[in-house]
């Protein structure tokens, strides 16, 4: 694996997780949208990530084999943001404009714990692909320095 393959796939990875921050914060911002243009109350979305490249096996049998490496590490692409298929949840309330005849508003399906877990693993995510790009600029700062000497 070059220096360079070594750039695209954290950019890769923080692509993605920007993408999946997006998404959970939108997700926060509808937590009591009860109306969608689709009708019915929002639906939590999620980000789906698929490795890139045309092998995606495990790893171990192509450790010391070069020719099939090559293209085993090549990041990974968001494939679709998708619906989270949970019900709506009901709560009570008859004055509310959106209720139906017993009283009930169909609420979005999103809850602020789970968000706020995923925000952080997300956040977490960047950071490491943040660190994996500054390691990898320091260990090619280094190798030019080598030259020199």
């Amino acid at each position: 694996m070059g220096i360079f393959n070594a750039f695209a796939i954290s950019a890769s990875g923080l692509t993605a997780e920007r993408l999946r921050m997006d998404v959970i914060s939108n997700n926060i911002a509808n937590v009591n949208t009860t109306r969608t243009v689709e009708g019915g109350p929002y639906s939590r979305q999620r980000v789906v990530f698929e490795p890139r490249g045309e092998k995606t096996g495990f790893l171990f049998p192509y450790v010391f084999d070069r020719t099939k490496q090559a293209n085993q590490f090549q990041g990974v692409k968001v494939t679709g943001v998708i619906d989270d298929p949970t019900p709506p949840r009901l709560m009570y309330d008859p004055g509310h404009p959106d209720a139906d005849k017993n009283g009930y508003v169909a609420m979005p399906n999103v809850n602020i714990v789970k968000e706020m877990v995923d925000m952080i693993s997300a956040t977490r995510a960047y950071e490491a692909n943040v660190t994996s790009i500054n390691s990898v600029k320091t260990m090619a700062a280094k190798a030019l320095e080598i030259g020199k000497a």
